[in-house]
């Protein structure tokens, strides 16, 4: 099954990638734009696929993909926790909760966009629910401190939960309840729906992985990864 998975993730990204150098040879000036969204866009919208075509086989069986969208401070931090859950088919950096339409990263760290930078995570429900998606984002980060998470200070680094309709909207309410028993603080975390989704630059994907060794990972994601027992 796990064979069968990874062929149809290689047809849908190979299929990203012709229609991606297909633009790119109609329309001479969607160039520079490939380059510098390519990486991006193309996380994104093999998510989309996978979710909006609601069906990848699986060993003849129907599977159906579901989104969730978080808020917990840098998304290079969420992203690389999210990614190493069971059940999680893809997470892709970056904006919601703002104004601005395609925002940019420089843009975003003003706070004049009104963005918060988001993970937003495509998993199969069958394998992981969104309300043990939600222990994970409760325990994954501090939602006691409005707009800041650690050194990082920010609207950009608010604890929020975009849900994606009614149906998560109750589970990460009730989650928050629950949740507070476990902080003295009062939890500071907008739930509010998710009118929007940017995905971030090419630079911001991965990041973990790419640089796992640059001083933000080695001192503040390597040992959330430790504590939360993901590596």
């Amino acid at each position: 099954m796990a064979k069968h998975r990874f062929a149809i993730r290689v047809v849908l990204r190979t299929t990203l990638l012709q229609i991606l150098s297909s633009l790119s040879a109609t329309f001479p000036s969607f160039t520079v734009l490939n380059k510098k969204l390519k990486e991006p866009a193309m996380k994104f919208i093999y998510s989309l696929l996978i979710c909006f075509s609601a069906f990848a086989q699986e060993g003849g069986k129907a599977v159906h993909m579901e989104r969730a969208t978080f808020g917990a401070g840098c998304f290079w931090c969420v992203e690389a926790v999210f990614e190493r859950l069971e059940g999680v088919e893809s997470v892709v950096a970056g904006y919601a909760g703002g104004t601005r339409p395609n925002p940019t990263y420089e843009q975003v760290c003003t706070g004049a966009t009104g963005h918060a930078e988001v993970a937003q995570i495509t998993y199969d429900p069958a394998k992981i629910s969104y309300e043990k998606l939600l222990e994970v984002f409760w325990e994954a980060h501090d939602p006691t401190t409005l707009n800041r998470q650690g050194a990082d200070v920010g609207t950009q680094y608010r604890s929020a939960i975009f849900y994606h309709d009614e149906k998560q909207k109750t589970a990460a309410e009730k989650s928050m309840g629950a949740a507070q028993k476990n902080f003295d603080s009062p939890i500071v975390t907008q739930i509010e729906p998710l009118k929007q989704f940017y995905p971030a630059e090419n630079y911001h994907q991965d990041y973990y992985k790419n640089h796992a060794n640059a001083p933000y990972c080695v001192f503040v994601i390597k040992p959330k990864l430790k504590k939360l027992k993901l590596e």
